[in-house]
């Protein structure tokens, strides 16, 4: 399997695809809608609220903070994680600039 180019696109090009990818498995996006309804902070309640097993939740929790979309603080022998709301604006900011492209109409168009 050949590599992936990525050098070969923009910075923006590979962001935004970035973000698709962590938009991409279901999972991640409950993780998040989980996080911007409580609001806080949340320390371990994920495998419940989700019901994935706990080393799945910790892969997406990985996926997510590498990205910088969510953020994590060690309280004794947990990890408490919240939404990164700078990176979080930053996204929509990179993602509705590339979604709101107009799109012009051209009869001639397959």
């Amino acid at each position: 399997m050949g590599l992936a180019k990525t050098e070969m696109f923009t910075d923006q090009q590979n962001e935004i695809s970035l973000f698709a990818k962590v938009f991409g498995h279901p999972a991640r996006v409950s993780i998040l809608q989980h996080l911007f309804k409580i609001d806080s902070c949340v320390c371990g309640d994920l495998v419940n609220e989700i019901g994935l097993a706990q080393p799945t939740i910790s892969q997406h929790l990985k996926e997510l903070r590498h990205l910088g979309l969510i953020k994590g603080n060690v309280e004794g022998t947990s990890v408490c994680y919240c939404i990164n709301t700078k990176n979080w604006t930053k996204m929509k900011e990179t993602m509705l600039a590339f979604l709101n492209q107009d799109i012009s109409i051209n009869q001639n168009c397959c």
